[in-house]
């Protein structure tokens, strides 16, 4: 999605309730959504502009039947809570949701409104449902990944880096998911040889202390696990990993084309188009309590073989024939 293609249909999204009350050719649905990134997030551009579309090709047009509020929030938990309360506010028939941290807020403020959420670790181990095959409230959506992901980053890691013995892993310690997957990735360390520090992703200022601390030592790598937080300090995490010149293996793709070593992890975006699938069969009368969560379909393992060069490092052909994509 081009960033003039995606500007036009956010453009657009803003002047929609005018549109709407101007025509009112048929009952008009409201749609909230909130999203993890600052509105100026390629990402998070990336990521709405996928729901959009996705709604559009539903049948939800913004001159017709639909008006859609979106927020954005970027890691400061004020906004989230603002937010929330505000998308709850407007009545919507139905929100989107990215990510942990925006998830446990709408599940504190309503058990009416319908939710459906994206980019999620554990769903269950939360709270927010009762099971991902029968979700038994007001939310439903789609997971990040299981948590047997985990294991297989610090796996990549050894495969692309076999001198490394310590690894740091950036977690955020304020949602379920941080603990668990560092918890997992602790439960395969000693059979790859492997020292773990589990470091927070709470702030900047923090990072870069703890990273340039544990990067005195040789031998040394990074395992950035998922969460908000972590994408909203892509930019320092992949540069501090540069600066140190420690190998690293990140949960996203957009890492690695942003200059980070390597990635495995799913396609985000294809979650955000099947979301308005979900969205659509909720303002066609289904309940989220009947609606399973779902699991990724697509995973993709992305090396940038430049970032490789610079660290000294030559990629196993074993690693590289499982590549969806090579950065040259």
């Amino acid at each position: 999605m081009r960033r003039r293609e995606f500007m036009t249909l956010v453009g657009a999204a803003a002047t929609w309730p005018l549109v709407a009350r101007a025509q009112q050719p048929e009952r008009m649905r409201r749609i909230g959504v909130l999203i993890a990134r600052s509105a100026n997030h390629p990402e998070g551009q990336a990521f709405v502009a996928a729901f959009l579309q996705g709604l559009q090709e539903f049948g939800w047009s913004v001159s017709r039947n639909a008006i859609v509020d979106i927020r954005w929030w970027a890691g400061n938990n004020a906004d989230v809570r603002k937010y929330t309360a505000e998308l709850v506010a407007l009545a919507p028939d139905v929100i989107l949701a990215e990510g942990s941290a925006a998830v446990a807020q709408f599940a504190q403020i309503t058990r009416t409104v319908p939710i459906v959420f994206t980019i999620v670790v554990d769903p269950v181990g939360a709270g927010y449902v009762d099971s991902l095959a029968r979700p038994g409230g007001n939310i439903t959506g789609f997971t990040a990944y299981e948590y047997s992901l985990s294991g297989k980053w610090l796996q990549l890691l050894k495969e692309i880096a076999p001198g490394v013995t310590r690894v740091a892993v950036l977690r955020d310690p304020s949602i379920a998911a941080g603990p668990a997957q560092f918890a997992v990735i602790q439960a395969v360390a000693s059979s790859l040889g492997v020292e773990l520090r589990p470091v927070d992703v709470r702030d900047g200022d923090e990072i870069e202390r703890a990273i340039t601390a544990f990067a005195q030592n040789a031998n040394s790598g990074l395992v950035v696990t998922g969460s908000p937080l972590a994408a909203l300090h892509r930019d320092l995490i992949i540069a501090l990993a540069a600066r140190y010149r420690l190998p690293a293996v990140y949960f996203h793709r957009v890492w690695a084309t942003a200059g980070g070593l390597i990635s495995y992890g799913p396609d985000f975006l294809d979650q955000f188009r099947r979301a308005a699938g979900y969205v659509d069969r909720i303002l066609k009368g289904e309940k989220p309590a009947d609606i399973p969560v779902q699991a990724p379909t697509k995973y993709e393992l992305v090396i940038n073989l430049k970032t490789a060069k610079a660290l000294g490092l030559t990629v196993p052909p074993s690693v590289l024939a499982r590549a969806d994509e090579v950065i040259e």
